[in-house]
């Protein structure tokens, strides 16, 4: 029989890969904000409830603050959101430099080259620096991601989809601004590159923690 922490993951399914529907709805206030941050929210509560360390911990608050990031989007606008989202990016380059990610030249490399193609793709003008910022971190995640021990089909490739969905919605705002592909892309690509991090992370964890 399943137990709590199945039916906690598969709620996170349902409620992430249903919310792709709002899409088409357009549904607005608070329950659509719930809606939107109710996903990664629940997989931050999966990855807690199989948390026994440092790093089990690590992973849950870097899920947490990618489902305050989602409502804090919707609630107080693209700053406020991204902050949450890099806040997260931070704890989970720490998690993978404990893990074996690296070398240091490398992860700065890919940083530098994800924030510059975000500030281009965004055409943002005095905005573009701030872009680059947040890119900064976004692409340190996602090079520590995959320099780490976690598994690359998982981890690696979670980290991935999560710039992808990011460098769709600065493009967005610039190179893609007449597009249909950013508004049917972007929560595809971030549900799934999340919820690949977190099954990978945990249960690449929880193996470590059997042996």
């Amino acid at each position: 029989m399943a137990d709590r922490k199945d039916w906690v993951l598969a709620a996170a399914l349902v409620a992430g890969m249903s919310y792709y529907a709002d899409y088409w709805l357009a549904i607005e206030g608070p329950a659509a904000v719930l809606w939107k941050g109710s996903g990664v929210a629940l997989l931050a509560l999966w990855a807690a409830l199989h948390a026994r360390g440092a790093d089990g911990r690590a992973i849950a608050a870097v899920l947490g603050l990618g489902a305050a990031g989602d409502m804090l989007l919707e609630t107080h606008g693209l700053t406020v959101g991204a902050l949450a989202f890099l806040a997260g990016h931070v704890l989970a380059v720490r998690l993978y430099l404990r893990h074996g990610a690296g070398p240091l030249p490398l992860l700065a490399g890919n940083a530098v080259g994800i924030a510059l193609l975000a500030a281009l793709l965004s055409g943002a003008g005095d905005g573009a620096l701030g872009i680059a910022v947040y890119a900064l971190g976004l692409g340190a995640m996602e090079g520590a991601a995959w320099t780490s021990r976690f598994p690359r089909r998982t981890v690696g490739l979670g980290a991935v989809l999560f710039v992808v969905s990011d460098l769709l919605i600065f493009a967005r705002q610039g190179a893609l601004a007449e597009s249909v592909l950013p508004g049917l892309l972007i929560w595809p690509t971030y549900f799934a590159g999340q919820a690949l991090i977190a099954w990978g992370v945990v249960t690449t964890l929880a193996k470590g923690q059997r042996g």
